[in-house]
């Protein structure tokens, strides 16, 4: 397979509860992804970090709070194969919500970087909403800078980070879109 540097969590385990609901059943995996007629509606969510030559994948954990860094999908030079083991990892991980970093300009504006990452963004799409699995952009500026911080204080330099700079910048995002997220639900009542 083509994923270097980290293992999905097993989501083929036992563990499963069946849910009654209003509308129906539903089932709970044993990484908490709710499921109803084929479609997670809840559960996990993974960030990718496109890049040209590994694409950075992290992933939350259930309750939606806490990022943490998956490992990398090597490039292979072919969209289709890329993709293809991109959703692989994202059923495996069982994400009902993935998010992609958008490399937008210092200014904002979406240059040539932001204009490839929305063309692969619509592929995703095309590939992942019909399971069910919403596709969002956020915006990645300096993601990878707060990263590399990281990995250098926490120790790890040269090409030791490089081979682990990609999740780690997914993570960054994840926890920053996560963070947005629990803060836009604090405030929906006001």
């Amino acid at each position: 397979m083509s994923q270097i540097g980290g293992q999905a969590p097993d989501a083929r385990g036992s563990g499963e509860v069946i849910v009654g609901t209003g509308s129906g059943t539903s089932r709970k995996t044993s990484l908490g992804a709710e499921v109803g007629s084929g479609r997670v509606v809840s559960g996990r969510v993974v960030a990718l970090d496109l890049g040209a030559r590994r694409i950075g994948v992290a992933y939350s954990d259930s309750r939606r709070t806490l990022a943490s860094p998956w490992g990398v999908v090597e490039r292979r030079g072919d969209l289709a194969r890329d993709q293809a083991a991109v959703v692989a990892v994202i059923e495996e991980i069982e994400a009902g919500t993935v998010v992609v970093g958008l490399p937008l300009s210092l200014s904002g504006q979406s240059g040539p970087a932001a204009q490839s990452a929305l063309r692969e963004v619509a592929a995703l799409r095309q590939a992942l909403e019909p399971l069910g699995i919403t596709v969002v952009t956020a915006d990645e500026r300096f993601t990878t800078i707060e990263a590399q911080r990281s990995l250098t204080a926490a120790g790890r330099k040269g090409r030791a980070s490089r081979s682990v700079i990609d999740s780690a910048a997914a993570m960054v995002l994840l926890q920053a879109w996560l963070d947005g997220q629990s803060g836009q639900s604090g405030q929906s009542g006001q």
